[in-house]
């Protein structure tokens, strides 16, 4: 999959002033991912437009250096940038000063639940222990750690949209709840850090996302759909397509992960979503299809890719908290399902 570079991933946000890190070092894992990537790609171009003066410093870990070096070429040899190879299971190396740590390693897709799903669990739990005992040796400020629209489990029609103080149910005895139910335990370890540690913490809970960083291994509903058409396949479908979810377009929740390492009040979540890209899945197939001129097809799935699925029907999330420091998408489900593809096909 043809990667676009910076440039065409970045949104600008006049209102985010990103000063308050000049000078800093930020700490990244799982920069490989579709989120690290752009937050990465945030920096660079402040970096870029502030020539002058002092730049935000990133050091990116992930487990595979050659997949690094490739995936985030147009970074390795800048001055602000430096990589270290690394499992977020293990002992993280020393890797130097993080005056602030964002955790973004994580299997986010349905294929990895399935086929890693110990993986899956100790990313958000050991790994989080970790990169917590880096931040209280290192004096970090604020460690941010990224959860998922997941943690407030199935909509049993209590709700229409998930606010930061919602939890739902979650059958915990499941093979797809390593998921959801590591994030939530990630969270409580932030607190538990918190408390005992006075360590700084903040939580973006994220929405489902997609975008032109996106890698080719996503096995996502969505990507799968976006991959389809940027190759003029057909889409294939495989549900009725009424689930009802929110989305987020990478570069905007990069953007909002951002805000809220910022502006965050400590100790505090923050649910990421565009309340315009609130759609089913059968939507996001007409679309694309209609765009890219292809065709819509039912299929149904293998035991594998079911055991990854979630059973949730309707998943919106409620964005008072992080509207208030700021934050306001700008690219909406459709107008980024083009820029994906476009993407993609290296247009």
């Amino acid at each position: 999959m043809k990667q676009t570079d910076s440039k065409e991933q970045i949104i600008s946000n006049e209102w985010l002033s990103l000063s308050p890190l000049s000078g800093k070092t930020i700490l990244l894992s799982g920069a490989t991912g579709m989120i690290g990537k752009c937050i990465i790609g945030l920096l660079a171009e402040y970096n870029k437009a502030h020539s002058a003066g002092k730049h935000i410093q990133v050091i990116a870990l992930s487990r595979n250096s050659q997949s690094a070096e490739k995936r985030l070429a147009e970074y390795w040899h800048q001055d602000f940038f430096r990589y270290i190879a690394c499992d977020v299971n293990q002992e993280i190396p020393e890797c130097g000063q993080a005056d602030y740590i964002i955790h973004a390693a994580s299997n986010t897709h349905p294929l990895l639940y399935s086929q890693d799903s110990i993986g899956t669990i100790t990313a958000n739990v050991i790994g989080t222990k970790n990169l917590l005992d880096y931040a209280v040796a290192h004096g970090t400020e604020r460690f941010c750690f990224l959860s998922s629209v997941e943690i407030y489990g199935e909509n049993r029609g209590d709700v229409y949209r998930f606010k930061e103080d919602y939890l739902g149910y979650l059958d915990c005895n499941t093979l797809r709840a390593g998921y959801p139910e590591s994030k939530r335990v990630g969270e409580t370890l932030c607190n538990a850090y918190g408390q005992t540690h006075q360590l700084d913490f903040v939580i973006p809970r994220l929405s489902r996302i997609y975008g032109p960083t996106m890698l080719s291994s996503d096995s996502k509903a969505i990507a799968q759909f976006i991959k389809k058409a940027a190759a003029g396949e057909e889409i294939i479908l495989k549900s009725a397509g009424t689930q009802l979810y929110s989305y987020t377009y990478a570069p905007d929740a990069a953007i909002g992960i951002l805000t809220v390492l910022l502006k965050g009040k400590r100790g505090e979540s923050y649910n990421i979503s565009d309340l315009e890209s609130e759609v089913t899945l059968r939507q996001i197939t007409e679309w694309l299809a209609e765009d890219n001129g292809v065709k819509v097809t039912f299929e149904v799935p293998d035991i594998t890719e079911q055991a990854g699925y979630s059973t949730a029907t309707r998943a919106l999330l409620d964005t008072e908290k992080i509207t208030a420091l700021g934050w306001k998408p700008q690219v909406h489900m459709r107008e980024g399902l083009v820029k994906t593809v476009q993407s993609l096909r290296g247009e």
